[in-house]
């Protein structure tokens, strides 16, 4: 049937028209559509709501459509579908007509793929600070109100809002998560009482191990992504070693089928200067071969004293429709990395005496000689098949290559100086090389099947990952132990001679994991969705450490852990209050492989147990604003705490120990979202406390409550152009007690609670030309944002700084 319904679709096919009469708007539906293709969702759409449904083929060609169910109101379930299609729409009667942006003046709803099924909705170009789907937990695209996990969006609006451009940078802002560095570019990333070390590319999982130091996933330029998923609480049904904390997805920007760009290039405080190019679209006529290119430059000196930074960051992308089923994607990403002044610590935090040190905040324990170059280059690849009945095959691969070269001269922070005089402390020196390898495979089906006259979904798939890290460590012969005065530290050591490579240390570390994985989600009533999942895994883990220190004997010792077979289970299950509002329970396996050694050097056994949440979701304007309350509590045996005191034998590192029937409990708050037209918020409250067996709190370098506040807003009428915004980012206290042996007694480290506040605004000088300042900590709150039990040192958290930022749009 052919029907004219705007100048520009004159030529256009409608090929969907299904007359039924009466007026429908202001009734409500029951729809139950799963995500699948959009024609075939529109379709359905149409036989459930008893519309007529017109649109151009062209429009919806290769587009999918967001899940729909529960009973709603036409407009209600249409704007459901076509969240992040870029499609507009309107209601006029018994009659629904889509049209491309801009063709009508209709509802213009959020941009998303238009390249193949993602592995989640795009959130460039929407605006938006929220998401229409994850698959971070199932690899199902479900929406946030679907999931039956607890799952934050870091999306493109508020990556640019913030001027977010390191990882360190947007974890921070991240809901729940506690950021903790350890040097210049080096943190650990806490969640629910844990460490966060799963992070993934594009739903691919990859291997973190903190202590090698050699860690790409921490360099992360975010010009390449599109938005971050964190997903808290344990993830064992795709990551195999499941962890209560939770798992970080990088979503990476895709090609686009239309000519799109932007430059952009920014200065602030500390002589800190960037640059960003994005170009996308077709690269031949037809649009079935796509591209994109994306390139940032960073360089700056920092309130630190002595560090310059410079990074530079490329990546491209090319898909290519090999038919109208098969998609194929191929990218590589490239990193390079190269300070001066670098710090494989924070700062000292004890004197002699035991008492806490105060020193400035711009203190720097590194020599400006010290160094840490790094190079990743990272390779993946992925095709899509669509078969028969909605279902789909996708296999993806990737290959990540790292290599660091490093010369670290250091003030020690376990040496403490004399609090009268700064006597006392020396340089640490150490100078090698790393190389890492990391391989992964994934392979995964999906569709849906009927069951009991009700469609369900199911989800199969198998994944490999291979992780190999050697390190070799030179000794040095001379200016090793030279004394040091803690006030009269100038950044400057004695040139070393170094002793040959892996005179020092050297260590090899190998882990290797694979697991066949699936899970299905039960619609055994349309306000009711079961999901039920299993990962069958097995894991090797071979580490390898020659140490030597002047002052010790040469010490060796070799693990191998084997674990074959081993069972994680998921459950969970979501129920529909009403059209906004749903309840869910979950159950997810907790277990993880440990490196960690204890005082006589052997590894840690794996961390075993159970993690439970129950929670309540909320979605308002059509999926527009969403809300989550969870209450969580997960228990464990194995878990690695200090040895208050103690080395491991033979050298010069913490020993651990483990803790049997640890126990978290926790309650999750959010909001994220548009509150109203043009104002955007993203508010959260996370209290979180571990214990042990009696009762007695552990971790407590991890805050136990935080609260996180950001939001902007568009002006109208003659401020049209200016958007502001602003947040605080508000942490209970920290501390922690050791027992030094150069100290000679238990001594304790804290910091208070405390607040930062930023600050933003954006100008519009035309439709393509922008302008941004943010500015951070604008009260110049002095802080110390983590502590560092292992070489009790501390970290003073940024001081107030400006960056400004101009953006043209192409």
């Amino acid at each position: 049937m052919r029907r004219v319904f705007q100048p520009r679709l004159l030529s256009a096919t409608l090929v969907l028209a299904l007359p039924f009469a009466a007026q429908v708007q202001a009734q409500t539906f029951n729809f139950n559509i799963p995500a699948q293709p959009l024609a075939n969702a529109l379709q359905t759409f149409g036989q459930q709501a008893n519309l007529q449904v017109l649109y151009s083929p062209d429009d919806v060609q290769r587009l999918r459509s967001r899940a729909v169910s529960g009973a709603l109101t036409p407009q209600a379930g249409i704007e459901q579908l076509l969240t992040g299609s870029k499609l507009a729409y309107s209601l006029e009667g018994n009659t629904l007509t889509l049209s491309s942006r801009g063709a009508t003046g209709a509802l213009e709803l959020g941009a998303t793929r238009i390249s193949g099924e993602g592995l989640g909705s795009v959130s460039e170009n929407t605006g938006s600070y929220t998401t229409g789907s994850t698959s971070t937990a199932t690899k199902m695209n479900l929406s946030l109100r679907e999931t039956p996990q607890s799952i934050s969006v870091m999306t493109r609006q508020r990556i640019d809002d913030q001027s977010l451009t390191t990882v360190n940078d947007v974890l921070a802002q991240t809901p729940g998560l506690n950021v903790q560095s350890l040097g210049s570019d080096r943190f650990y990333v806490f969640s629910r009482g844990y460490e966060i070390d799963n992070y993934q590319y594009d739903g691919m999982p990859t291997t973190l191990f903190s202590f090698t130091q050699s860690l790409p996933q921490d360099l992360m330029d975010l010009a390449v992504y599109d938005h971050i998923e964190v997903l808290r609480g344990a993830s064992g049904l795709l990551t195999g070693a499941g962890d209560p904390s939770g798992t970080i997805n990088f979503i990476r920007k895709r090609p686009t089928e239309t000519f799109q760009g932007h430059v952009s290039a920014g200065a602030g405080s500390w002589d800190k200067y960037r640059t960003e190019a994005d170009v996308s679209g077709p690269l031949i006529d037809s649009g079935k071969i796509r591209g994109r290119a994306v390139a940032a430059y960073q360089q700056g000196n920092s309130y630190l004293d002595a560090l310059k930074q410079e990074k530079t960051s490329l990546y491209g992308v090319v898909e290519a429709d090999l038919s109208d089923d098969t998609l194929l994607t191929f990218g590589v990403d490239y990193l390079h990395n190269d300070p001066k002044g670098y710090s494989t610590t924070g700062i000292p935090l004890f004197y002699s005496n035991g008492k806490q040190t105060n020193l400035s905040r711009s203190f720097n324990a590194a020599s400006g000689d010290s160094t840490n170059r790094q190079d990743s280059t990272t390779t993946f690849a992925s095709i899509e098949q669509k078969l028969a009945y909605d279902w789909s095959l996708k296999v993806s691969a990737s290959y990540l290559y790292n290599t660091r070269d490093y010369d670290s001269r250091m003030l020690s922070t376990s040496r403490f100086a004399n609090e009268q005089t700064g006597a006392g402390t020396r340089t640490a020196m150490t100078k090698g090389d790393a190389t890492q390898k990391q391989k992964g495979f994934d392979v995964q089906l999906k569709g849906p099947f009927q069951l009991g006259g009700r469609e369900h979904e199911l989800m199969m798939g198998f994944n490999y990952q291979d992780y190999e890290n050697h390190r070799q460590g030179a000794n040095p012969l001379s200016g090793d132990r030279s004394p040091l005065n803690l006030y009269t530290w100038d950044n400057h050591t004695v040139e070393p001679v170094y002793g040959a490579r892996g005179s020092y240390d050297d260590d090899r570390l190998k882990f290797r994991q694979n697991g066949t994985y699936a899970a299905v989600r039960l619609k055994p009533i349309d306000d009711l969705a079961v999901i039920l999942g299993a990962r069958v895994s097995n894991y090797k883990y071979d580490s390898s450490l020659d140490f030597k220190t002047p002052a010790n004997a040469p010490y060796s010792t070799a693990d191998t852990t084997k674990i074959s077979g081993k069972v994680t289970p998921y459950a969970g299950i979501v129920y529909d209050l009403n059209e906004n509002h749903s309840v869910y329970a979950s159950y997810t396996s907790i277990f993880k492989p440990q490196t960690v050694r204890d005082r006589n050097g052997q590894t840690l056994s794996p961390r075993d147990g159970d993690n439970y949440e129950l929670g309540l979701k909320s979605e308002y304007f059509n999926g527009r604003l969403n809300s989550a309350i969870a209450i969580y509590e997960s228990k464990q045996d194995n878990l690695a705490v200090q040895d208050v005191g103690q080395n491991v034998l033979g050298t010069d590192n913490p020993a651990y120990k483990a803790v049997t029937g640890a126990k978290t409990r926790g309650v999750d708050l959010e909001l994220s979202g548009e509150i109203m037209p043009d104002w955007n918020m993203n508010a959260s409250y996370n209290h979180s406390v571990t214990k042990d067996a009696d009762n007695e709190r552990i971790n407590t370098i991890i805050p136990s409550d935080m609260f996180k506040l950001w939001t902007t807003y568009k002006l109208s009428g003659d401020l049209e152009r200016l958007t502001i915004g602003g947040g605080a980012n508000w942490q209970s206290g920290i501390h922690f007690s050791a027992a030094p042996s150069l100290i000679g007694k238990t001594v304790k480290a804290k910091e208070d609670d405390y607040t930062v506040f930023n600050l933003m605004a954006r100008y519009q000088l035309t439709k393509q030309w922008s302008g941004t300042v943010n500015v951070n900590n604008v009260f110049d709150k002095k802080y110390i944002s983590s502590l560092d039990s292992n070489f009790y040192s501390m970290y003073y958290g940024d001081p107030r700084n400006v960056m400004f930022s101009t953006r043209y749009d192409f």
